[in-house]
């Protein structure tokens, strides 16, 4: 089982200069034409209010093109080796920079199409102002992957029932949600999950949340597989 390893946000916002030990070839972009497309390591855009990265942050990556025709329609072609470690985490983010008790409301719905093989999840990345706190929200997931940490046994809310870990990379705390059943639609309910951590648990007080990415985190993807984000909304009051 592979566990996930820190830094991706880190690594692409403070490093976009460093190179992987392994050169990034060349993957096919989306055979029709999208309003945006880059096969580079840290390609980014702004579409509508949403930020989109290529993000291939891990060692050992093969090829990866990210295409959009929104902030919130995208997709991944990526090529990464059968081997493990988490390659790259191409996502869409939005900024919310809000404090949890502040929020009225986040909540975020999601359609995606995904493959049968290879080895990644589906996840959202919530990230507090300061890095410190990493909070994954895991709706599927595919091959020999898991989250980092202990089981703290399965939680239903926000809309879905979760198995929930708790564990440290070295850099910042995370709490990851993984889906008990995979899902590739849905909607869910986010601030409940983050006053569940702050209220019941006390693992955190008010954060200032600032980013909500979604994306694909993706340790293998041999022979070159398709990732589309059909449809995603990220609503905050």
């Amino acid at each position: 089982m592979a566990t996930r390893t820190s830094g991706k946000v880190a690594k692409a916002l403070l490093a976009p200069a460093l190179a992987l030990g392994a050169t990034i070839g060349l993957a096919s972009a989306p055979a029709s034409a999208a309003v945006w497309s880059s096969c580079d390591q840290w390609g980014n855009t702004s579409l509508n209010g949403y930020t989109l990265y290529n993000n291939i942050w891990g060692s050992g990556a093969g090829s990866q093109c990210i295409w959009a025709n929104s902030g919130t329609n995208w997709g991944v072609n990526a090529n990464h080796p059968n081997t493990g470690g988490i390659k790259s985490y191409p996502n869409s983010k939005k900024v919310v920079n809000k404090s949890i008790t502040s929020l009225g409301s986040l909540s975020s719905s999601y359609n995606v199409s995904v493959p049968s093989s290879g080895a990644y999840n589906t996840s959202y990345d919530i990230w507090d102002t300061d890095y410190d706190y990493e909070i994954m929200l895991w709706v599927n997931k595919t091959g020999a992957v898991g989250p980092l940490g202990a089981s703290q046994g399965n939680l239903t809310l926000g809309g879905h029932t979760w198995t929930v870990y708790k564990g440290n990379n070295g850099a910042n705390e995370v709490f990851s949600f993984v889906r008990t059943s995979n899902s590739t639609s849905g909607t869910v309910n986010i601030l409940p999950i983050l006053k569940w951590i702050k209220d019941t648990k006390h693992w955190f007080g008010d954060e200032t949340i600032g980013d909500v990415q979604f994306g694909y985190e993706i340790t293998s993807s041999s022979g070159g597989l398709n990732f589309t984000t059909n449809n995603l909304t990220v609503s905050s009051s």
